[in-house]
């Protein structure tokens, strides 16, 4: 039900080549939302009508969803959905608030100051996706650290579905109005990011996308950045576990198998100095995958190239290869874990223990679970209150800090040959400055 890979004895020196990761061709994708993107640019609402109806199914009166079908959704919500989704919420403004940045001002000199203050995009795209699974815990995820870095314009669209009469489904549009989100649309895949990069007649433009998605919506955010900003191209969600034998291969196996329920091509990945626990988890796999509702789902990604079991001859191995995996999400699950955990350099997010699964991340940790993937992760973090502000430097030095300052601009300029950058600074004073 899934492979093995021994590393145990000497290392690879290219560890990322000899681990299980799955195939995701961004860049052949690209073709083919390249002429979907300019279809939406060139002919707006028309063009996402017509597409929505080829990929979906779904003949829309509007892009956008109606304010009464949000407020209907919510009363519609099952009291436990609710209770969850608004503690969900409660934790999760907890966490990203705490995020947030305060001005910071540095006297470079007497009389010269730079102050860091932080401004919050203007108006930002929600992307929550459709299709296998309906996720709610995304609008959570990517509206909240939005609305807690100031964000002030919000608009969220989900795919349209044919079963629930054209619109979103309920529980995401529900998750929409406990947010207070009323600017939703009813528009999917690669064209919903054309959408908010060009704008229509009902949609303005945004500033910014951010939200996981499919190859199609991780290729729209390569081709369309720069004319808004992106998060990351986020590609199949992953998991990676390190563990020696200590831990509860029960544990293990449903750990692994939760986020194999996401997608055929979703990656579960064991690191493991225990040959007990890796055979213990291989015979508890098939027994926990055939009971759950996804088995056949589940055990293609268990058995795909992405998912796999990594033997290692002790931890200190097993951290250089998560490290190279650099996975979405990681669980340590060894003695003393949380000393183990504190010497990851390169993870989404790390879980600390046995009780601190990838699913309490997905949903109620409080922490935010649109985490960087494919190896990311070893130079890009998850999303965050930071993703929606920016460091604007802001300079106020006066006549002496200037002129303190001149003999050296004007050597720097000359030294790159930039002669008016030193004759700016001359001619705000009457005398020579010297050379």
């Amino acid at each position: 039900m899934i492979s093995r890979i021994d590393l145990r004895g000497v290392l690879p020196e290219d560890l990322r080549a000899v681990l299980p990761r799955a195939d995701l061709d961004v860049a052949a994708a690209l073709e083919l939302v390249r002429p979907i993107c300019e279809d939406v640019h060139h002919r707006g609402v028309a063009a996402l009508r017509e597409l929505t109806k080829r990929f979906d199914g779904v003949e829309l009166a509007s892009t956008r969803v109606p304010a009464e079908a949000i407020e209907r959704a919510l009363g519609a919500l099952d009291p436990k959905v609710r209770a969850a989704l608004e503690e969900s919420i409660r934790r999760a403004r907890l966490v990203h608030r705490d995020q947030r940045r305060t001005d910071t001002t540095t006297r470079v000199v007497p009389g010269g100051t730079v102050t860091e203050r932080w401004v919050p995009v203007e108006r930002v795209g929600l992307y929550v996706p459709g299709g296998r699974a309906v996720y709610p815990s995304s609008v959570v995820m990517n509206v909240v650290p939005a609305q807690e870095a100031g964000v002030g314009s919000l608009a969220v669209t989900s795919p349209a579905q044919a079963e629930h009469g054209g619109l979103p489904h309920p529980t995401i549009l529900a998750a929409c109005a406990l947010l207070g989100v009323n600017e939703v649309y009813a528009v999917g895949g690669a064209q919903a990011v054309a959408m908010f990069a060009y704008g229509t007649e009902e949609c303005p433009p945004v500033t910014m996308v951010t939200g996981p998605g499919n190859v199609y919506v991780a290729a729209a955010k390569r081709l369309l950045k720069g004319r808004i900003g992106i998060d990351s191209e986020a590609g199949p969600t992953e998991i990676a576990i390190l563990a020696d034998r200590t831990a509860d291969p029960v544990h293990v196996a449903a750990d692994l198998i939760s986020q194999a329920e996401h997608d055929v091509i979703a990656a579960a990945v064991l690191v493991t100095d225990s040959t007990e626990l890796a055979e213990a988890v291989e015979k508890e796999l098939p027994g926990q995958v055939a009971a759950t509702r996804h088995s056949e789902r589940i055990a293609e990604a268990l058995a795909g190239r992405q998912s796999g079991i990594v033997l290692v001859s002790g931890i200190d191995d097993g951290l250089k290869v998560v490290d190279a995996y650099a996975a979405e999400h990681l669980e340590i699950m060894t003695a003393d874990a949380a000393a183990v955990a504190a010497r990851v350099r390169n993870a989404g997010a790390i879980f600390i223990g046995p009780y601190s699964p990838v699913s309490l991340g997905d949903y109620l940790a409080g922490s935010n679970h649109v985490l960087p993937t494919g190896g990311c992760a070893c130079h890009s973090s998850g999303l965050s209150v930071q993703t929606f502000l920016r460091g604007i430097h802001v300079i106020d030095y006066d006549r002496d800090a200037l002129a303190g300052s001149a003999a050296h601009v004007c050597a720097l300029a000359d030294a790159e040959d930039l002669p008016a950058h030193g004759a700016a600074i001359r001619a705000r004073f009457d005398w020579e400055i010297p050379q």
